[in-house]
């Protein structure tokens, strides 16, 4: 079995509770149930055990981190970042539902209350290793490496605070201590802009790429950042700084970064199907993930987002929003007089990604059929444990693994990866800046892929056809906002992508629609329908609200986003 850090980070977990823990003590006898800061900087393993665990958070909310503690984003947690979309919605809300209805508010963030704060717990452990990190016994090219992972772990976090706040506090190597440091002071709680926050974060990634290992080997762990993961994450970030919500960088600059990691010649698209390459992440594809093992699994997909006749629970749930976005397979949208589509049959004949995502009426699943028709389909109202029925009409089919048990899976499921970066989002990061900077077809210098080559490479993988040449860079626009719509889909892309295009007023204000299927003999009959009332996005939403107990905390210094 391979490695992964994340079994390391359970063993170590307590690690990271010496070291950000009370430094007040009222007892004269150590604790022998944790690890004291003396032990962890004299001893470089434990020092370095410490330095993986900040790979994890600590939980913030309840149904976080169920078996291991969060990582970056929400990955694989019950309700996941998804259902705060157009392309689901959790089954029994979960804190979900008051954010697709627009009533989100500094006082009741709903799930997405914890990323502020364990971001700047995160930063502040880390600033705790780098400020220390010099009196560690180690090989000073060994220790160079740590540094870099460190500093890529911070950006990482960084990454987290401005896409879902906008501009940073910018702690340097701060490490603040509440019992020493003046918290009055106001740089503590200063919000950079926008701008600076990129170029101090992208600044960081840059030091970490020189300094990280090119290959996940030998003492480096599989999960580790390496130099890909760094460069990735940089050529997100510049794509997000050259769109229109953030409107401070240059497509040329995001052009260049996603070239880096493509010249690495280290990353290739996985050609082993398009549903299998999300249970193994021993793979090409993969640049940055999150492993687990047995003794670190986590959220069971199978039971929790199964459908109700196998004993699952709906869990994150499919809107018809996004099944009608998917294309057919001959490239065209359902919406094309021309495509094929029969509104009374319209799972036949769509892009193969859509069978690979998503369990509708009709498919194979599990030895049997998926039935949501009414009366009597086993995976409707009409099924056994009916309260966990979709609402929707549909299920997740993405990241689910059918050799794993749905029912009674504890411990025998959940060890699939989670991607927080892969190469195809790499390619689609190339292929926007190059065209909106270049147009569909220019190859730009030090390339050897145009846009339009680039986003056929991923729909060569997933068999469908290729783009057309001559499209101008409105419709090269629209074909690569179609490819991350279903490639990227449930990957906690798609909320970051309808802000920082700034159409999200349009698609979030869209109802989140369903399918009711009656079957009558033996004819079905298809109508659409509103699976959640009051979906609602305001222009405030295009940023999250910082959670009103950090700005208390700060004596009301931190500045709140506009409009909250």
């Amino acid at each position: 079995m391979k490695t992964s850090i994340f079994r390391y980070i359970v063993s170590s977990a307590v690690i990271a509770t010496a070291i950000t823990s009370c430094k007040k003590d009222f007892l004269t006898v150590t604790p022998t149930s944790i690890v004291t800061e003396a032990s962890v900087l004299n001893d470089s393993l434990l020092f370095e055990d410490y330095v993986v665990a900040r790979y994890v958070g600590i939980r913030l909310q309840d149904k976080e981190g169920d078996g291991t503690n969060p990582g970056f984003g929400r990955g694989f947690e019950y309700a996941m970042w998804s259902s705060l979309t157009d392309e689901s919605m959790y089954n029994n809300d979960d804190n979900t539902w008051l954010i697709q209805k627009g009533l989100l508010a500094p006082e009741n963030t709903g799930i997405a209350g914890t990323i502020w704060g364990r971001s700047y717990r995160s930063i502040r452990d880390i600033n705790y290793a780098i400020t220390h990190i010099d009196t560690v016994a180690m090989s000073a090219p060994h220790k160079s490496k740590i540094l870099a992972e460190l500093k890529f772990i911070r950006a990482f976090r960084y990454h987290d605070i401005i896409r879902n706040y906008g501009g940073a506090i910018l702690m340097g190597n701060k490490v603040i201590d509440l019992y020493k440091d003046n918290l009055q002071d106001e740089s503590l709680f200063k919000r950079a802009s926008l701008k600076e926050s990129i170029d101090y974060t992208v600044a960081q990634l840059d030091e970490a790429a020189a300094g990280l290992p090119q290959d996940n080997d030998g003492s480096w762990l599989l999960g580790r950042a390496t130099k890909g993961a760094a460069l990735a994450l940089k050529s997100r970030l510049l794509l997000y700084a050259a769109s229109p919500l953030y409107a401070t960088g240059t497509w040329q600059d995001a052009v260049s970064a996603a070239q880096a990691v493509i010249s690495l010649n280290k990353y290739s698209l996985f050609t082993g199907g398009y549903g299998n390459l999300f249970l193994n992440g021993d793979n090409s594809e993969a640049i940055f993930e999150r492993l687990y093992t047995k003794n670190s699994n986590h959220t069971h997909l199978e039971i929790a987002n199964g459908p109700n006749g196998y004993g699952g629970w709906g869990g994150n749930l499919p809107l018809q929003n996004l099944v009608d976005d998917y294309q057919m397979s001959n490239g065209k949208a359902i919406t094309d007089g021309t495509s094929g589509y029969d509104p009374q049959n319209p799972y036949v004949n769509r892009d193969p990604r859509f069978y690979a995502t998503i369990l509708y009426n009709g498919a194979s699943y599990r030895g049997s059929t998926i039935e949501t028709f009414l009366p009597g389909g086993k995976d409707s109202k009409d099924g056994k444990e009916n309260w966990n029925t979709s609402k929707t009409g549909y299920y997740l089919k993405k990241f689910m693994n059918d050799a794993y048990p749905l029912q009674n899976p504890w411990g025998n499921a959940g060890f699939q990866p989670w991607y927080y970066m892969r190469y195809a989002e790499v390619l689609l990061n190339f292929a926007e800046a190059a065209n909106e900077q270049y147009g569909a077809d220019v190859v730009p210098s030090g390339s050897t892929l145009s846009a339009r080559t680039a986003v056929n490479l991923i729909r060569k993988r997933a068999n469908m056809p290729d783009l057309a040449a001559g499209l101008s860079k409105s419709q090269m626009r629209d074909a690569i906002r179609y490819e991350r719509r279903v490639e990227l889909a449930f990957e906690e892309h798609r909320f970051y992508d309808v802000r920082r295009w700034m159409i999200a007023d349009v698609t979030e204000n869209k109802p989140a629609g369903g399918i009711t299927i009656t079957k009558t003999g033996s004819t079905l009959t298809y109508a659409t329908k509103v699976a959640l009332d009051g979906r609602k996005f305001e222009t405030k939403n295009y940023w999250l609200p910082i959670p009103r107990s950090e700005i208390q905390a700060s004596n009301n210094k931190i500045t709140q986003n506009n409009g909250y």
